[in-house]
């Protein structure tokens, strides 16, 4: 017997019908004598009109009630799960995040899970019922709901399974699993059957939509393999897992990009330690993750700082590097921005023992006149930011000059 923690998204649920379809695959898996944790995300649309709700009833709704709000989305799906498996024979039982004893830290809209507590879960699976827990939502230390994000029902899963160790935490979405780049900018892009954890987080920290970014921290940390796969077919899907030696043989395992990018540069900053703290440290404070950060060559004790942060954290970026600038004697007007850029990225753990992948990107993207803003390494990626018009272009051709199309590039 296994144990095996499966997850729906919005799309998997999004009537009657495709829940029925989600309570006939489930029960599948459990007649072949599994134990099964399903964790379900609210119907989809569903989490975009409540928070219509919200922000119609006042511009700025309270973050707490927001909370427990957009926890009746989830709520709604696992009740009618388990309503619809209990229908066709076999006992379920349905879990509030709080009732899953899913505890989390108390930043709502962003909260963090700091520990699974798997007693009640275990209960239920040793009565033979078939576990259905809400994602996306948990309880802080002092009772409250929490949510989890945007994506927070795959770090749900992930961190169950890793708590209930697991055997295989299955991520079903209407993809049909991990591709070289998105198959909508390029029909050729190519089904990967594995993908290493570090390669998987180089490509949902890139916006991939597969799966969210944390709940491959969660696996890559305590080692659940998760396999992605289509809730609309029964074919495999791509397996997420640790790196193994035929993974560093491959160059380049996949394109990425991201469109929800924007710059900030704050001119004539006084080069001198302690300034890039002051700088970044309100915007760490305020939960805004800074991506490429570059910082000319200082003249006269001045030097221009240009970092990216998503752009939907812009403005509240720019609000927090103008208090910034006040205070280190920068001008208010010397704090500029644009958010007509995008990232694109070429990821693959063979990279680290590979010379020469770098150039060759820089030269495809020059050949078809694309000229490079900011340029990001680390052992396994390759990110450029450039104007995002000619995002696609970018894709596409580094998916062909990389020959992504035909199989991996090996060393």
């Amino acid at each position: 017997m296994a144990l095996i923690v499966q997850k729906y998204g919005g799309t998997s649920v999004a009537d009657l019908d495709r829940v029925r379809n989600v309570a006939e695959r489930v029960l599948r898996t459990y007649f072949q004598g599994n134990q099964v944790v399903v964790v379900l995300s609210a119907m989809a649309g569903e989490t975009d009109r409540l928070l219509r709700l919200g922000r119609n009833l006042t511009p700025h709704p309270e973050p707490r009630e927001m909370d427990v709000l957009l926890a009746t989305g989830e709520q709604t799906s696992v009740a009618l799960f388990a309503m619809a498996v209990n229908s066709m024979g076999v006992p379920a039982r349905s879990l509030l995040g709080h009732q899953a004893r899913i505890v989390t830290d108390e930043v709502y809209g962003r909260a963090r899970i700091v520990d699974v507590e798997t007693e009640r879960i275990r209960r239920e699976l040793d009565r033979g019922r078939v576990v259905a827990v809400a994602g996306f939502q948990g309880l802080d230390e002092n009772g409250n709901i929490t949510t989890l994000g945007r994506g927070g029902s795959d770090t749900t899963a992930v961190a169950l399974a890793a708590a209930l160790k697991a055997d295989v935490c299955e991520i079903y979405t209407d993809v049909k699993g991990v591709y070289t780049t998105d198959p909508n900018l390029v029909p050729e892009a190519r089904k990967l059957d594995k993908i290493s954890y570090d390669e998987m987080l180089e490509m949902a920290s890139l916006g991939a939509k597969v799966l969210e970014i944390r709940s491959v921290e969660f696996a890559s940390k305590y080692k659940v393999p998760i396999h992605v796969r289509s809730s609309f077919s029964h074919e495999e899907g791509t397996y997420v897992v640790d790196k193994d030696v035929s993974m560093e043989k491959v160059v380049v395992s996949g394109v990425a990009y991201s469109k929800d990018q924007a710059q900030v540069t704050i001119k004539g900053v006084p080069d001198q330690p302690g300034i890039a703290a002051q700088i970044f440290g309100p915007i760490s404070d305020a939960g805004i993750v800074v991506d490429v950060i570059i910082q000319n060559t200082a003249e006269d004790g001045l030097t221009d700082v240009t970092f990216t942060v998503t752009r939907t954290d812009l403005e509240r970026t720019l609000d927090l590097t103008r208090e910034t600038a006040r205070r280190i004697g920068v001008r208010e007007e010397d704090v500029v921005s644009g958010s007509s850029i995008a990232k694109v990225a070429i990821i693959g753990v063979g990279m680290q023992n590979h010379a020469g992948v770098a150039s060759k990107m820089f030269r495809c993207l020059a050949e078809n006149g694309i000229n490079i803003i900011l340029i990001t390494t680390s052992e396994i990626k390759v990110s450029v930011v450039i104007d995002d018009r000619y995002t696609e272009l970018a894709v596409r051709a580094l998916h062909e000059a990389f020959e992504l199309e035909k199989g991996p590039v090996e060393g």
